[in-house]
């Protein structure tokens, strides 16, 4: 028999926009807690699945001891500046880390699975103790750990968008996990956006199209410390660039006719290019939810690895 989506359940840390959180979803899992700091993140989690319950809170003060043996999954993507060739490569010194409170809720709560996301630079040399220290604690809390790099063009997100994922299934459950095997070729960024570069009677959109025949770069999201939203350092908006896109600023709406210029990306295009659904909302605050956009897990990756999770507790669980 099929298993209900209910039957797997779910607690998310640092949940953001929901890019995790939806994927999770979409893969068959129930959300018994989301946690999440920022007050317009859980505003926009809140709007977008009213049925979940957000606790908008610092994780440092959550006790996940009243959870304990209660949740299938413990999943999250922990702040990515500490690790991110962005920044300055703090790890463990920069405050922002909260891998230590994702360990410490895995050995409070015990979940039968353990799901980490973060970015590339976590697999930087420099960072090589630090990532022996991640996996010899869940090792230590009962786990056997899977870590690897995918991309999320491998999954159908038109991104060059390279994630960390850390995975740990409980040692009283047979581990059979696997991550999962690339599933196709994205489309292009000019296939992908042409509808919502031409709503408004743009006459250049057809060559925009034409023109923009890969997939896009890592969409960036920033932090509250910078200016407005862009679409990243140099070297991306020249990368933009060669898909026909104005990297400098984000635009309020599609180009309209008489435009001359290469056009900017809307909120609502880097959504999809994250591989939200257009349904997804993130808020009035332009800068705000580009913000959201850009930080975000994209959702067709995290539905990918969380259906093989679900693969491992069906095969190991007495779900009916």
């Amino acid at each position: 028999m099929s298993t209900p989506a209910a039957d797997f359940t779910c607690l998310e840390i640092c949940a953001g926009a929901g890019g995790q959180a939806l994927g999770l979803h979409n893969a068959g899992f129930c959300h018994t807690l989301l946690v999440e700091y920022e007050r317009d993140y859980c505003a926009c989690l809140k709007a977008n699945m009213p049925q979940w319950e957000v606790l908008c809170e610092d994780v440092r003060r959550f006790d996940g001891s009243p959870y304990s043996g209660a949740v299938d999954l413990l999943a999250g993507g922990v702040p990515c500046p500490p690790f991110s060739l962005a920044g300055h490569q703090l790890g463990k010194d920069d405050e922002r880390d909260l891998f230590p409170e994702m360990l410490r809720l895995a050995e409070e709560i015990r979940p039968k699975a353990v799901m980490i996301e973060n970015v590339r630079g976590l697999m930087d040399s420099k960072f090589d103790a630090y990532r022996d220290d991640i996996t010899g604690r869940l090792a230590s809390a009962g786990y056997n750990v899977h870590m690897k790099l995918l991309n999320s063009s491998d999954y159908g997100v038109s991104q060059l968008r390279p994630r960390v994922v850390i995975v740990g299934i409980r040692t009283d459950i047979e581990d059979t996990f696997c991550f999962p095997a690339p599933c196709g070729q994205p489309e292009d960024l000019g296939t992908l956006l042409y509808d919502l570069m031409a709503e408004n009677g743009w006459e250049g959109a057809c060559d925009w199209r034409d023109g923009a025949r890969g997939i896009a770069p890592t969409l960036v999201g920033g932090s509250k410390k910078h200016g407005g939203p862009d679409l990243g350092p140099t070297r991306a908006k020249r990368a933009w660039a060669q898909l026909g896109i104005e990297g400098k600023s984000i635009a309020d709406a599609a180009p309209l006719p008489g435009f001359q210029g290469m056009p900017r990306l809307t909120p609502r295009m880097m959504a999809r290019v994250q591989g939200f659904p257009d349904s997804w909302t993130f808020g009035k605050r332009k800068t705000t939810a580009c913000r959201m956009i850009g930080n975000a897990f994209p959702p067709p990756v995290a539905e990918a690895v969380g259906s093989q999770i679900i693969k491992v507790l069906k095969e190991n669980g007495d779900y009916n």
